[in-house]
């Protein structure tokens, strides 16, 4: 534990030297040490910050001691991928990132406290940026068929991700134009889902962010990235990928194949769209270009779509989940049983009032002993 709080207070360290625009040895010498040698065995968790260095410290970084000890915060340690629409400002994703460092970080730490062993995750996708688009929807078919997840794929992938990936998801809150983000930290894999976007977005974000996290290492996603991914010209192939891989896991192709063929083609196209999009659960846009891969529409049947009459189908189905998740929410009313938390911490963390955390902690069946 001891060493697991110095490392913490190293990276911390470390984010907020890089944060400042100071060197090593600049901080050294605001520290009173002789070498660039002691910030770095401080930054890598093999020396101490004596009691006077950390005053210091916080002077010369401008931070207070929470933010080298609070174990409730995300300082230096996650690496974030947001997606995002045109003009969403670096200021709305810094403090969107913040806020969700610190319900990262509570789930992290109450989950340890209560006996839950680190989220490694144990799996990858065999793939780089030379893959190709085939590529990636192969290993998408190839995840659906490995996790069995039948027909409806967008209805158990969730629950395939946190039982047998072991990654938290989260459906949030977020500012206007994020619709989610994944998130790494060591021992721990994060998907973070805007609750408010429609359904057919969150389930394919959820499948997106997966990608991600399958593929960090091979390919790092860059911090922000377009919700709409330009289907034509430049754009991040890592991108492409992401949504090739997303379309092939929630829409396989015997099961996309087997209901377009079914259906009757006298029907007009919107409507069997819709009702397709319907009964997999993703956007009519996002079936519409996967029947079109697939070769089973046309360029000039695209063509002639009224996209407009497709939107407005999937902003028609817009019921918002509730708020983070079951596992989450029984982390902190523990928590809030055995005094680990007390309830206007847990308020703050959580971003809410004490009567919407009492309708949370309701929501999920667990008592608000508490005066709302």
């Amino acid at each position: 534990m001891y060493m697991q709080h110095r490392t913490r207070i190293g990276r911390r360290l470390k984010a907020a030297r890089d944060r400042a625009g100071l060197t090593q040895q600049q901080l050294a010498d605001s520290l009173g040490l002789k070498h660039r040698q002691s910030v770095a065995r401080i930054e890598d968790g093999e020396r101490a910050l004596a009691a006077n260095e950390f005053i210091m410290a916080m002077d010369v970084l401008g931070v207070d001691l929470d933010y080298f000890t609070d174990a409730f915060r995300l300082e230096g340690e996650g690496e974030f991928s947001f997606r995002t629409s045109p003009g969403v400002s670096t200021a709305v994703v810094d403090e969107f990132e913040r806020r969700a460092g610190r319900w990262i970080a509570t789930y992290r730490e109450l989950s340890r406290e209560q006996g839950q062993r680190p989220r490694w995750l144990g799996h990858a996708l065999n793939l780089r940026r030379t893959s190709s688009f085939e590529d990636a929807m192969a290993a998408g078919e190839a995840v659906a068929h490995r996790f069995d997840l039948g027909r409806c794929p967008a209805e158990r992938l969730r629950a395939v991700m946190e039982d047998r990936l072991r990654i938290v998801v989260l459906d949030v809150d977020a500012p206007h134009g994020v619709s989610g983000a994944a998130s790494r930290i060591p021992g721990f894999s994060c998907v973070l889902i805007n609750r408010r976007e429609p359904e057919g977005r969150r389930n394919f974000d959820l499948a997106h962010e997966l990608f991600h996290l399958l593929t960090w290492d091979a390919m790092p996603p860059e911090r922000t990235e377009a919700v709409e991914v330009r289907r034509r010209g430049k754009g991040s192939r890592t991108e492409k990928l992401a949504e090739n891989f997303a379309a092939a896991v929630l829409m396989p192709g015997i099961i996309v194949k087997k209901h377009w063929e079914s259906r009757s083609r006298s029907a007009d196209p919107h409507d069997r769209l819709k009702e397709g999009a319907a009964r997999l659960r993703v956007s009519a846009s996002a079936y519409k270009w996967r029947l079109r891969n697939l070769g089973l529409l046309s360029r000039r049947e695209i063509d002639a779509l009224d996209d407009e009459r497709l939107t407005a189908n999937d902003r028609s189905r817009c019921g918002a989940p509730s708020l983070f998740s079951r596992p989450f929410v029984k982390l902190i009313a523990v928590a809030l049983d055995t005094g680990r938390l007390s309830v206007q911490r847990a308020a703050t963390i959580l971003g809410l009032s004490l009567p919407d955390l009492a309708a949370l902690l309701q929501s999920y069946g667990h008592e608000a002993y508490f005066e709302a």
